[in-house]
Formats: structure tokens, sequence, C-alpha cells
């Protein structure tokens, strides 16, 4: 199990390309115009399992938030090649997509080669449609210092609590977190047109689930919620028809992000929420799955830090490789306990959509 497990962007694509090689699955590469930090080339990789017209298809991304792909990247390897893996039978097929935002998984970054979330980039760029956030303004001077140390960070745990004091944590929380289109050097900036790997992963759809009739994809990250445990989530409410066709395989395991409990701001621009293949009548469907990792505050810090260092730091340093580290570390736990949860857990989600899609 620890050896479907990587220790970096190439390391895992390596894994991912053999594991393919040894089950004979065909795969589809799709090259990102950008480079990795050893200037490798950097792709999203794709292989497809079952029958070539299967009406059914379970679809599972890697790395959206790129650094956070170490354990999707593991699943999807694990799936391939361990025994006890669950496979797809009758009219059921399993679509793999390792790493759609290649060059946060190379560069050990959230974002991708342009600063966008690509949790955030599915809006209307062409309308400009973009969700309101105004309190992000009043938040915005105080997340990115010129200089990152103790003191940066603690004035800024200052100005949030004020903030917190006068609009509430949880506006304040959700305003920063759910995606923002004004400030390219900023977080969770949602970017001003559709990125490359939000056209891939389109192009993904076309490529593959033409023949179709329903798709459901599960979208694995990490950071969030208790250690090693998956979390299913979904921006659908209770009553929706999303949500519904989730509850209806995991029941009350199925969190909504708008109208439940989950720790998930939500943003309007995730590939949960704006995503949809441009495939005749599909059926589409998407849940995430996350993987507690660290604290809250030590994943707070860390992204803030490795934010700082990619638009004011120097990467080939001290501070910037002990940035590096930490990030890596929050988003991937080396730790045999770590791996064991996520291998577990992935096994029984992905299992439980394979044996209950629909089968008419």
């Amino acid at each position: 199990m620890s050896s479907y497990f990587s220790a970096t962007y190439s390391d895992a694509r390596a894994k991912f390309l053999s594991a393919c090689l040894d089950v004979k699955a065909a795969v589809r590469s799709y090259e990102n115009p950008e480079r990795g930090p050893a200037g490798e080339s950097l792709f999203t990789d794709t292989t497809w399992i079952g029958p070539d017209n299967a009406p059914n298809v379970v679809v599972v991304t890697s790395s959206t938030h790129g650094v956070e792909g170490f354990a999707g990247s593991a699943i999807q390897i694990g799936l391939l090649l361990d025994p006890d893996a669950p496979k797809p039978s009758g009219d059921v097929a399993l679509l793999l997509v390792h790493a759609i935002n290649p060059y946060g998984f190379a560069w050990l970054r959230r974002e991708n080669e342009d600063n966008v979330d690509l949790n955030r980039n599915f809006v209307d760029h062409e309308n400009k449609n973009y969700p309101e956030n105004d309190l992000f303004e009043e938040i915005v001077d105080h997340l990115i210092p010129v200089e990152w140390n103790d003191t940066a960070y603690q004035n800024y745990l200052t100005a949030i609590q004020s903030l917190n004091e006068k609009y509430g944590e949880v506006p304040v929380r959700k305003a920063m977190h759910k995606g923002q289109h004004k400030h390219a050097d900023s977080i969770h900036y949602g970017g001003a047109s559709a990125t490359w790997s939000n056209k891939t992963l389109g192009l993904i759809c076309s490529d593959y689930l033409k023949k179709s009739k329903r798709a459901a994809m599960i979208d694995i990250h990490t950071g969030l919620g208790p250690y090693g445990y998956g979390e299913l989530m979904t921006p659908s409410k209770p009553g929706e028809a999303v949500y519904d066709f989730f509850y209806n395989w995991y029941g009350d395991e199925v969190h909504s992000t708008t109208a439940g409990a989950s720790l998930y701001a939500g943003s309007k621009g995730s590939i949960l929420a704006g995503f949809r293949p441009l495939v005749g009548s599909l059926e589409w469907a998407a849940v995430g799955l996350e993987y507690g990792t660290r604290e809250r505050e030590t994943m707070r810090k860390v992204m803030l830090a490795n934010s700082w260092l990619h638009l004011h730091g120097e990467l080939d340093s001290d501070l910037g490789r002990k940035i590096k580290q930490e990030v890596k570390d929050a988003s991937y736990p080396d730790e045999d306990e770590w791996k064991s949860l996520v291998w577990k857990r992935g096994k029984e989600v992905i299992g439980i959509a394979l044996e209950r899609f629909p089968t008419s």
C-alpha cells in the first residue's frame, strides 16, 4: 500500500504510467505548457478501465489543488494495481484523471501556473459572471506581506480577529475562501479566463464520455477535517438532485457545504459546483473526497507562507525550502497510519460508487 504513494509529481506520474502499463490500460496524456522545478514536462494523464461503451462512468480526479495530489495519485495507482481494489463490472467503467493541475503538483502549490486556484475557476468567464465578494476587499491587504516572519503572521492574525469582531467569524472565513477575481497576486484567485486545467478537463470528458449516459466524479483533496478521514462533500443541498444521488450511495456520510456543518466555505467556482461536461445529454454529478491532515491553524499558516514565497520570496533559499517542506507535510503527511487510512477510505468510497451505480 505505501508503495502507491510518491515523493514528487514526477515519481507519481511514473508510477501511474507504469501501473497502466502493468494492467494493459491505454493512456492519453495532455501536456501542460509550463515546466516543473527541474525543467520536466508536465502532463495530465488519463486511463479508462471497463467496457468501452459503458453507459455509467465513475470519474476519479486528483490534484485539483496541485500539492494535494499525493493522496489522489496513490488511490488511482492502487485502483490499478491492488488485487483487493474495487473494479468496474457490468455496465460501469472507471475513468482516472491523474494530476489535473500538474503544475501545482510539481511545484507544491495549491495554485496553477497563473496563480489561479483551480477550484475557484469554474465560472462564467465569458460574461464575467463572478461571485460577489465585497468583504474580501477589506481582507486582501492583510494576507500577503512583503516579508514573511512571525511578526508578519501575527499581524495577519490580529487583523483577521478585528474583522471577525466587526463582521463575524463565518462571513470573514467565507469571504477569504470562496474565491475572488480582482486580485491576481493574492489567495484564492479565480482567474479572468478558463485555465488550461479547466479546458483540459472539459476536453477529457469530451474525449471519453461521448457514449456515456451518466457520470459521477469523485474529486480527491487533502487538508481539511479529521486526520486521515475522507469527508464526502457536495455544494448541493438535501432535496436537490446531486445531493440525493450521492445520499443514495453514502447516506449520512455526504455533507452539504452550503446547508450542513462542513468546515468548507464553499465556492460557486469550484470543480464540484461549476464544472459540467458539454457532452450531449450526459447526466452529471460530482462529489469531493477531502482527507484531513494537520490542524486548521497549521494549514492556514503554511498556505499563506507558500503564497508569499511564490509572490515575493526566493524558492532556492533556506526559508523557501523550509516553507516547501511544511507545505508538503501539511498536504501529505508521510506517515504509514495516514497512508493506510487514505487508501482504506478511498477503496471504500470508490467501491460503493462502482457497485451502486444505476444499471438502467
